[in-house]
């Protein structure tokens, strides 16, 4: 079925989630017409309304809807319709009290907040599905509904529950999944700790234990509450491309790998017509733009390098931070186009008005309490503008310059207890091997275990596998093709090490990555909290290393650079192995400091990659397509810069600015 998505039907997307049913109907009026001034073009409707929507069961209150939405499209603002099954009305949980989920400890939740849903339960499903059906009856072929929006950030804030129901609905995953409870034993290695199951009624969601639970068993859980989650959305999605054919239906996804961990957005972008992300910026300290860069790029690669849309993010600042200071002023129009740059076809936020009520009320909004005089309204207006005359990049694709992978599955298994370290953290790796490359100004594409076969070295001469605990057979055979072709790999340590149900693979560590990477490892040696090893380079260089170090016995690889000191002091630290037309390298420990830049300038000039000259936090991304070729150069310093450009002619950023050069084809 093809469809239309939004940027086929609309300008670049400009807008943000509306709850008219938060005010009085007057207000209404006037929300229009700013969003006229603003430049709004979509706003997303509905999400949170199921109660205003179905006051009573069975009874529905669509005059409202009609006419805001009617509203909505005489003013020309296009509308992402949702179905507002995040959060079912407090009747429906008087009735069917077991469709709150139940914690690992056993202990159900009570209604009040939003996300409360077994996502087993079976009349939560129907509901769900019935009042999607209605809605799609009533605006499936509405001229102003040019996307739906399922649900609502599914994960957050929780996606497995442990209750009975799912219990049993368990059961019959594993039943399908394994076949034989013979296989299930032996995947699950039940036969340690004695927990070997002679039936089926046997197993129970793994519930809280007096000690560690079965790895396995958890992990399993993980990926069927995962797929519970997305059979819902896929229930809801089949109804709306039945009632209202050619309009796109997405969920919002939220990609940043610290954001909704619990669900595998590979296996969730495989359903969705468009891909679409919300991203809040984490002021913790952080250099915040690179998280925005890193989800940027890693929604552009689940949406396989097409044009995605950032759904959701903030104004200014959010509310549900420990600290959250208010943006600077441009910083609402860097984040927005660094989206943009990075294959966003549009800015969308959470929300239009600021609500007055409720747990969010202190987080930021395009029109805020403080009304049209503020900063923020001005900026708003001014973003509006400038999105409005970025329309002729819509369908370009962003150009990338290395690969990474990155596994939510690994990162569910590696996150179990028990593992060498506690510190262990896949994806702390992935955001410091993302920052390097960041620094050396690179486009990164990002691609599941499974998809590396399918990688050309003259595209992306450089993969870098941050860290992949869980790898089957077919990944690493993957890996070789990959380097034998030409490609440059790099590999951070604890990889390679388990199966999809975490076993060890057999032989010496690292497991399914030994060949490819021509070496050994006889055992982990993980530092404690504050030590420090010192590691040597073969050119007489000293790079710092903690967390981690191992005893590495080369094969066919040579070493690079060895530890210093330590107990595993002499051994190799970093290796590179040449296999076929190109080379795979090994990283044994965590560099600090400038040590892993030093280890990715190697492999860099291994692969043949030259970084642009730019100062550091000045990004330069580049959409091309059938309209021209589009240079976003991102400013991120207090201070004017400049960009050398193909003529070879330099321009100016300001300090904090964002300017977009465009060469036509």
């Amino acid at each position: 079925m093809p469809f239309a998505a939004p940027h086929d039907r609309l300008p670049l997307a400009f807008g943000g989630d509306y709850n008219p049913e938060q005010w009085p109907e007057d207000v209404w009026e006037e929300d229009v017409r700013l969003m006229g001034e603003a430049g709004v073009t979509m706003v997303s409707l509905g999400i949170f309304a199921w109660s205003r929507i179905e006051p009573r069961p069975g009874e529905y209150d669509w005059d409202w809807l009609d006419r805001i939405i009617g509203m909505l499209h005489e003013a020309g603002i296009g509308v992402d319709l949702a179905t507002p099954t995040v959060v079912p009305p407090a009747w429906f949980y008087r009735a069917h009290p077991r469709a709150l989920p139940v914690t690992r400890e056993g202990v159900r939740v009570a209604f009040g907040s939003r996300g409360a849903i077994c996502h087993s339960d079976p009349d939560y499903r129907a509901a769900a599905s019935a009042v999607t059906e209605r809605l799609g009856e009533r605006y499936g072929r509405h001229p102003a509904v040019v996307m739906w929006h399922v649900h609502n950030e599914y994960g957050a804030p929780v996606l497995a529950c442990y209750c009975d129901t799912c219990a049993g609905a368990f059961r019959d995953w594993l039943q399908d999944r394994y076949g034989t409870l013979g296989a299930l034993n032996r995947a699950w290695g039940t036969a340690f700790w004695g927990q070997l199951y002679g039936g089926w009624e046997e197993i129970g969601a793994p519930r809280a234990t007096p000690t560690v639970a079965n790895p396995a068993h958890q992990l399993d859980y993980q990926r069927f509450a995962d797929g519970q989650a997305r059979a819902n959305f896929v229930a809801e999605r089949d109804i709306l491309h039945r009632l209202s054919p050619g309009v796109p239906v997405t969920t919002n996804f939220m990609a940043a790998p610290s954001q909704c961990a619990s669900v595998d957005y590979w296996a969730w972008a495989r359903e969705v017509d468009l891909v679409t992300n919300d991203h809040y910026l984490m002021t913790d300290g952080r250099r915040t733009h690179v998280n925005l860069a890193l989800a940027a790029d890693l929604t552009r690669s689940l949406a396989g390098g097409e044009p995605w849309l950032l759904l959701e993010h903030a104004p200014s600042g959010v509310n549900w931070q420990p600290h959250n200071p208010a943006k600077e002023p441009g910083r609402m129009a860097r984040d927005s186009l660094g989206h943009v740059a990075r294959g966003s076809e549009g800015a969308m936020f959470f929300q239009w008005r600021q609500s007055r009520q409720g747990a969010e009320k202190f987080h930021s909004a395009m029109l805020p309490q403080g009304g049209t005089g503020t900063r923020v309204w001005r900026e708003v207006c001014d973003l509006g503008s400038r999105v409005a005359d970025l329309g002729d990049l819509r369908g370009t694709r962003t150009r990338a310059d290395v690969a990474m992978v990155w596994s939510w599955e690994s990162w569910w298994a590696q996150s179990l207890e028990w593992r060498p370290s506690a510190d262990l953290d896949a994806r702390e790796r992935l955001d410091a091997f993302y920052e390097a490359l960041y620094d050396r100004h690179l486009t990164v594409d990002f691609f599941a275990p499974d998809a590396v076969a399918e990688l050309d070295p003259a595209r992306h001469p450089l993969l870098v596998v941050p860290q992949l605990y869980a790898v089957g057979l077919g990944v690493s055979a993957g890996l070789e093709q990959y380097v034998s072709r030409g490609g440059t790999l790099l590999v951070s340590f604890f990889s390679g090490i388990v199966d999809e149900h975490d076993t060890v693979h057999p032989g010496p560590y690292p497991g399914a990555l030994r060949d490819v990477l021509g070496l050994t490892v006889e055992e982990f040696d993980p530092l404690l909290p504050g030590e420090r090893v010192a590691v040597r380079t073969r050119d007489g260089g000293v790079l710092r290393a903690d967390l981690w170090s191992e005893a590495v016995v080369t094969g066919s690889a040579e070493t690079v650079a060895v530890f210093g000191d330590g107990r595993q002091a002499g051994r190799p630290a970093l290796t590179r192995h040449a296999l076929g037309e190109g080379a795979a390298w090994y990283l044994a420990t965590r560099p600090t400091g400038d040590g892993l830049a030093t280890v990715v300038d190697l492999a860099l000039a291994d692969a043949g990659i030259t970084p642009a000259d730019l100062p550091r936090d000045v990004e330069l991304v580049v959409r091309e397509g059938e309209s021209g070729v589009f240079r976003f150069a991102i400013n991120h310093t207090d201070a004017e810069v400049k960009v050398v450009l193909p003529d070879g002619s330099t321009a100016a950023v300001g300090p904090g600015a964002v300017e977009v050069f465009r060469e036509p084809r």
